[in-house]
Formats: structure tokens, C-alpha cells, sequence
């Protein structure tokens, strides 16, 4: 079944309430870091927050940063909770390399998202305990260009 999804440019958007409720969940647990993480996007320009589009419905959000040696990091990364599972996190992120085609790609995550990760291909290697006594992990994937 052929889906009619497109990646898409939010910042121009970032006071609309589906993405607002999108990027809310990827700074979870601490929502009142919604508000900074909004202005971030707004004001520095090395920030890019993009939307994946399934049938004129926002279902994915990331945001990222590319610096001058080609590496994007994902900063902030969600799905809307009744479309998880169904491959659209894949996707957005299949999609930002091919937007953006980076040589390698990060992002730092909790226990709970490490084996999405780990399914795209990233490596991952413990970062340790964060300040909850939570456990970290850096992901990492280096782009195959060639292929």
C-alpha cells in the first residue's frame, strides 16, 4: 500500500497545538521545558524542527542540529502515541537522511528508546547514569553514502 507522507518544516508552526503536543512529549519528563525548547527552535538558527506528514496528519516530529563536520544530532524525537508502531519513527528518520545527508547521525536516549535505535542501526553505548539515577546512551549511525 502506497502512503502519501511528507517530511515537512515546522518552524513556522511551532504555535500550533499538534506540534507544540508533539515536541512536549520528546522533552518528557520535564513538559516545563516545552517552552524553552519552543523559543530554541525559534531563535537559533542551527536548530531545524521537522514534521512527517501520513495523510494531511502531523504523526512525527524531530529536531536536530548539523554542525560543520556533517554530523546531525537528533535533539528531540517523537511520535503521536496512537501511530507508534507502525514504522513512522523509522521513517522520519529514514527521511531526515535523506534530507539532510549527514556522514553520521546521534542522539541520546533513555533505556525505553534504545532498541528503536538499535532496529535502524545505530550503535549504542552507555553514557552512564544521568541525574535521576537515570541510565543514558549515545546512538550512533554512520551513513553508507555508497549504497
Amino acid at each position: 500500500m502506497e502512503r502519501a507522507c511528507v517530511f515537512i518544516d515546522l518552524r513556522e508552526k511551532l504555535g500550533q497545538p499538534e506540534v507544540a503536543e508533539l515536541l512536549e512529549m520528546a522533552v518528557f519528563p520535564d513538559p516545563g521545558r516545552l517552552a524553552e525548547a519552543i523559543r530554541e527552535y525559534e531563535t537559533d538558527g542551527r536548530l531545524d524542527l521537522m514534521g512527517y506528514v501520513d495523510e494531511d496528519r502531523l504523526v512525527g516530529i524531530v529536531g536536530y542540529e548539523v554542525n560543520e563536520d556533517n554530523v546531525l544530532t537528533i535533539k528531540h524525537l517523537a511520535v503521536a502515541p496512537e501511530e507508534r508502531g507502525k514504522g513512522f519513527g523509522r521513517l522520519t528518520v529514514l527521511e531526515l537522511i535523506a534530507w539532510e545527508a549527514p556522514d553520521i547521525l546521534l542522539a541520546e536516549t533513555d533505556e525505553e528508546a534504545i532498541e528503536f535505535y538499535r532496529n535502524i542501526g545505530f550503535v549504542i553505548e552507555s553514557l552512564g547514569e544521568a541525574g535521576a539515577g537515570a541510565e543514558r546512551f549515545r546512538c550512533t549511525y554512520t551513513v553508507n553514502l555508497d549504497e
